[in-house]
């Protein structure tokens, strides 16, 4: 019996120590990790596209080949017809932002002296919120966390753009040869399991393809209506880039339309009169559009994940990751889901319903031989 014991307590050493080896191993690869979490999601995203395309009858290989070249021509098109005029107007804002802060500080001390709040604690501490110099060192060191971890992920901006191409490249592999991968890596489980996790593929890239399909078509679609209606309100000189920023920022749940809206907010400010009301405005009712119209039509139910849990992967996808894991930690978060309640959560329903209804027959069956067990002895 002692000798049984060592021998577990053995095992369960050897495979602490295995799985301490294992995270080390992952954390130094983490740089290929996040390749292929990006290139996963790209694939995912792209997976329909290629069907289409392969339905034309032509070859796989090909058909991925097209699809990128017309998005890159498509992109570089588009950044071609914006880039300098976005360029030149977030530079604009860069330069004049710190003006527009000063404005905001002194329209607040006005309103505190107007509501009698003179003491000069509180028009300090209004002061120090709205300093300039506090709030761009602020801001650029905020930014440089948030770049820092996700450069720290990829050595750098051009270890970032030698990424994002490798995931490219790696995406198209997975896209062209997806069946000869998906058997090759199946075949590492032992059955039943190998069936089970092959048949789980296909769900799980049409929920993650369809998340990022429908938040970049939302937030093209919340860029194009904020550029358009900011124009309207007379913030035509930064239309376009705060558009832009809003339309990126979006693809961030939960917090990225608030962070879209805080530049368009502090011009809209500094702009006076009911400019600000009316920017204010045209924010909540995008808002609500995106919440219960598009979201639904063009993301519709692809998560099925909590809220709660969806905020936790956008937080610690950015404490990781940075801006990109904010983007790419949700599908992932969506696609197990899919394995979870396939694998796990279904099967248990299954089985406890035939428990139960087992159960029921039992009771019925001993309910009907009580009273013929009764006449029987009478």
């Amino acid at each position: 019996m002692s000798e049984q014991r060592i021998a577990i307590s053995t095992q369960n050493l050897l495979l602490i120590i295995a799985t301490g080896l294992l995270g080390v191993l992952l954390w130094q690869l983490r740089s290929l990790l996040l390749v292929l979490m990006i290139a996963v999601v790209l694939a995912a995203t792209l997976a329909p596209i290629i069907d289409r395309a392969e339905r034309l009858r032509l070859p796989r290989w090909l058909a991925v080949l097209l699809v990128y070249l017309g998005l890159f021509a498509g992109l570089t098109g588009a950044g071609l017809v914006i880039g300098p005029t976005v360029s030149q107007q977030i530079q604009r804002l860069i330069q004049q932002l710190p003006s527009y802060l000063e404005i905001v500080r002194s329209l607040l001390e006005n309103w505190a002296i107007r509501m009698g709040l003179t003491d000069p604690e509180t028009l300090n501490s209004i002061s120090q919120l709205f300093d300039t110099q506090a709030l761009t060192s602020w801001a650029i060191r905020s930014s440089q966390q948030l770049l820092v971890r996700s450069y720290g992920v990829t050595r750098g901006i051009l270890g970032g753009l030698f990424t994002l191409i490798l995931a490219i490249l790696i995406s198209g592999y997975m896209l062209s040869g997806s069946e000869q991968l998906i058997r090759g890596i199946v075949r590492l489980f032992p059955k039943p399991w190998d069936d089970r996790l092959a048949a789980q593929v296909k769900p799980v890239s049409h929920r993650m393809g369809s998340y990022i399909q429908g938040r970049v078509l939302v937030s093209a679609i919340l860029g194009m209506v904020i550029s358009v209606g900011l124009s309207v309100l007379g913030l035509s000189e930064f239309a376009l880039g705060l558009g832009v920023i809003a339309g990126f920022t979006n693809l961030i749940p939960f917090f990225g339309p608030v962070l879209g809206a805080v530049p368009a907010l502090i011009v809209a400010i500094a702009q006076g009169g009911w400019t600000f009301l009316w920017v204010l405005l045209l924010f909540v009712i995008i808002q609500n559009l995106e919440t219960y119209v598009l979201d639904p039509l063009l993301v519709g139910t692809s998560v099925r994940v909590q809220p709660l849990y969806q905020l936790l992967a956008v937080f610690g996808g950015t404490q990781v990751l940075g801006l990109v894991g904010a983007i790419i930690v949700p599908p992932w978060i969506a696609g197990a889901a899919v394995v979870l309640e396939n694998l796990y959560l279904r099967p248990k329903a299954i089985a406890e319903q035939r428990a139960k209804q087992q159960k029921e027959a039992i009771a019925s069956a001993s309910e009907e031989e009580a009273p013929s067990a009764l006449s029987l002895k009478s």
